[in-house]
């Protein structure tokens, strides 16, 4: 097997020669009722006044809400391909988009947030930059740090505002809400368009079946000069949901235990879920955010729902909204007109659409899962973890995972319940405990005050937060003290992310994260019961349908699918590639130096650069250095040294879409990371920059299995030379030590050509001089 640059990393022809089976369906009921308080608070209207520009009243003028009908006659493609398709700019006549083809798409929408300002920071700069391609495109939602109230992040929000208003870009201030929410509320996802966001949890707007995808800051740049920016369509995964979900278990616990059951099986796959009628009725269109929010954090690029009948009622019930409240201008977005177009012809996949691979997991097997600690990856039952008694110093519910009406509904009944038992009046949080809470927007929490649901856990000693992002990211208040535990209902706890790197973080439910307050421990509520015989989570590879001779062995297959890009590791170089890489002028014929190993897999962007510096624009390349990798170790600063090779494990780079991941690696004079395998947006982030990334498993394995002993930043003293004119890599095994080689893939001529440039944002800008 030839292991590939990162940009050229697409694995999956293999994959799609194999035809799927059908999915089989199950008859079940339906299980948690959606609070109907703030149904009722959305109608009447009664919302508070909340500060906006005239610039959040632009819109689009689209011709069609419905599924694009194809021009040609096209083969069977998944959903993602279609939208892909339905998206791209100049293809060839008669072109079918495939997992795997490189594009150039037109987004539908693009959010940005608080890093508005360094996209502006960039296309300003550009001599060419002629104005926003499309204003309408755009939307600008304030989120990241609004507890910092000092005069510079004041002037930024300033700024932003300011540039909106000029251009005529939907903007929302800080307060307003988390972007990923305002996104979703105020109807700038549409099931079945491209949506995408400078952030990587824009992978919430695939709960409405829209193609929510992330992109970082340059494309973002990119898209605002010319509407356009490059994408592969990745491959394509499907999961497929059986039963339902059983009372007192939410979307939350199905995604933390999917990601403790599928560590890596969907890595950098685009994930469609299915299910009978009965199975994704069960699911309500907020679990399915939850779900389709932490999809990044399991590892794929995007989390796809249905276009089904529970879509459609929430978007009628919008659309009702929308037309009874026209000062909010939804309804410029939204009506049932539209919904009737989209309904006509709905976006789904085609029967036969060829899937990477399929995972299954019966819902009414899954019970209150806790992630953690400081990983996503490590997911136990509640009732395993309960019993352990673990001591909670901090508990939060907030984020754009878990902190709409529905979530603080279901914390606020933990204490509602209890109230039953105590008189009638609503018991404290325990002591030594602090729970902080946060809604997702400022409609969401009014939407909770109306049903008195937020002054129940105001009554219980909670710590209100604004309606923006804040603890989750490690900024503002309530941050993880040295010692502390916390557990939270939102999506990411590696290492640090929430305050110190020597706190312990672990992610649940907003019930479990309520329970957990009012007892000082981690523990959840009685509206779960273990049955007497649980056996555990039913899932597997497949379509989860009754087992037969064919399907058994499909299923052996599948498994075989998910562990044989390390078998094949072993195997050697492509000999079928016998002709040099052309090389173009600018991009260097070699790379070479010492190799410094970080052995640990699943190393995030928090680990290469803490989330306090992100939004801290005006740091110099030499602090960029300074602090770079100090999340992971802080000795890395004084170990790594210019022009060594980074060498880690396996999905190096997962979480946020900060490009200074990149940018800091950049800095402290890194030239080229190899790993078993990237993260998709650290990736895309290392091209935009001119980083180099090369995916070589065997070096991981072998660097494993001679240094045994644990070392968090090890100098190895070999050396690694990558030949991009031959397409090998060449290792040196220290002085006198084993030397071998192994081919890796060529080096496209076109990412040369962005790298060679000094990264995508030179390359536009030599573009733009062209014209």
């Amino acid at each position: 097997m030839s292991y590939r640059p990162v940009a050229a990393s697409a694995q999956w022809a293999r994959m799609l020669s194999r035809a799927r089976r059908p999915i089989a369906t199950t008859t079940i009921s339906s299980q948690r009722l959606q609070p109907t308080a703030s149904v009722t608070r959305h109608v009447r209207c009664q919302y508070r006044t909340i500060g906006t520009t005239t610039a959040n009243r632009a819109t689009l003028d689209e011709t069609s809400w419905a599924a694009p009908p194809a021009e040609e006659k096209r083969g069977p493609q998944t959903l993602t391909e279609k939208i892909i398709q339905d998206h791209a700019v100049g293809l060839p006549p008669g072109k079918t988009v495939r997992s795997g083809s490189f594009v150039s798409v037109k987004p539908w929408r693009l959010l940005t947030h608080d890093n508005t300002a360094a996209v502006m920071g960039k296309v300003l700069k550009w001599p060419d930059f002629k104005g926003l391609k499309d204003p309408k495109q755009m939307v600008f939602a304030i989120d990241h740090d609004v507890q910092n109230k000092s005069e510079t992040n004041l002037k930024k929000y300033k700024m932003i505002e300011a540039f909106a208003e000029q251009n005529d870009v939907a903007f929302y201030p800080a307060g307003h809400g988390i972007s990923h929410q305002v996104m979703i509320e105020e109807l700038f996802v549409w099931p079945g368009k491209l949506c995408v966001g400078s952030d990587s949890h824009s992978t919430s707007y695939s709960a409405l079946g829209a193609g929510g995808f992330s992109v970082v800051r340059t494309d973002a740049a990119g898209i605002w000069a010319t509407g356009q920016t490059w994408f592969q369509v990745p491959p394509v995964a499907k999961v497929n949901f059986t039963g339902v979900l059983p009372p007192g278990v939410a979307g939350k616990d199905v995604i933390v235990a999917l990601c403790g059951l599928f560590q890596s099986d969907v890595l950098n796959h685009a994930v469609e879920f299915s299910g009978s009628e009965e199975t994704m009725a069960s699911i309500p269109i907020d679990d399915r955010i939850s779900i389709s929010n932490m999809c990044t954090e399991w590892g794929a690029l995007t989390g796809l729902f249905p276009v089904d009948k529970t879509l459609e009622r929430w978007l009628r019930y919008k659309a009702t909204e929308a037309a009874m409240c026209p000062e909010r201008n939804t309804i410029e977005r939204i009506t049932h007109e539209k919904i009737d177009e989209l309904y006509a012809n709905p976006p789904r996949a085609d029967p036969n659409a060829q899937y990477a691979k399929q995972l299954y997991i019966n819902l009414s097997t899954v019970s209150p899962y806790v992630s953690g600690p400081n990983s996503v990856k490590i997911s136990t039952p509640l009732n395993e973890l309960a019993p352990k008694k673990i001591k909670v110093d901090k508990a939060y519910i907030v984020s754009c995972t878990n902190s709409r009406a529905s979530d603080l509904a279901a914390a606020a009944k933990v204490f509602k319940d209890a109230a039953k038992a105590n008189g009638g009046k609503i018991p404290k949080i325990a002591d030594g405990v602090k729970l902080y809470i946060a809604a997702a927007s400022a409609r969401e929490q009014e939407a909770a005050e109306d049903a008195g649901d937020w002054q129940a856990l105001l009554e219980a000693g909670s710590i209100e937060l604004p309606a923006a992002c804040g603890p989750c990211i490690g900024m503002g208040a309530g941050l993880l003290e040295p010692g502390e535990v916390g557990i939270s209902a939102s999506n990411r706890n590696f290492k640090g992310r929430m305050g110190s790197r020597d706190a312990l973080a672990y992610l649940s439910s907003p019930e479990v994260v309520a329970a957990s307050a009012l007892s000082g421990f981690i523990s959840g509520t009685d509206a779960y019961t273990v049955p007497e015989d649980y056996k555990g989570v039913e899932h597997g590879y497949g379509t989860g349908a009754p087992e037969t001779t064919e399907s058994q062995l499909g299923n052996v297959l599948e498994q075989l699918e998910s562990l044989i890009d390390r078998v094949e590791s072993s195997a050697g170089g492509d000999e079928s590639s016998q002709g040099g890489t052309q090389i173009l002028s600018g991009f260097p014929e070699k790379i070479s130096g010492e190799i410094v190993f970080c052995d640990m897999d699943n190393l995030d962007t928090d680990n290469i650069y803490a989330g306090k510096y992100t939004y801290q624009d005006d740091l110099t390349k030499e602090t960029m250095a300074q602090v770079c990798m100090e999340n992971y170790d802080p000795e890395f600063r004084h170990v790594a040294k210019p022009n060594d090779i980074l060498v880690s494990g396996y999905n190096f780079g997962c979480g946020s879409s900060r490009e200074q991941a990149a940018t800091a690696l950049l800095a402290k004079q890194i030239p080229l990371v190899v790993s078993g395998s990237f993260g998709s947006i650290f990736s895309r982030n290392s091209i935009n920059n001119g980083l180099l990334g090369l995916e070589v498993p065997r070096l991981v394995e072998r660097l494993r299995a001679v240094f045994t002993d644990k070392v968090t930043t090890r100098r190895t003293g070999w050396t690694l030379t990558w030949d991009v004119a031959r397409s090998v890599v060449q290792v040196q095994e220290g002085e006198g030590g084993e030397q071998w080689e192994e081919k890796v893939g060529e080096f496209p001529a076109n990412l040369q050509e962005i790298i060679a440039k000094g990264g995508l944002e030179k390359w536009i800008m030599d573009e733009m001089a062209k014209e």
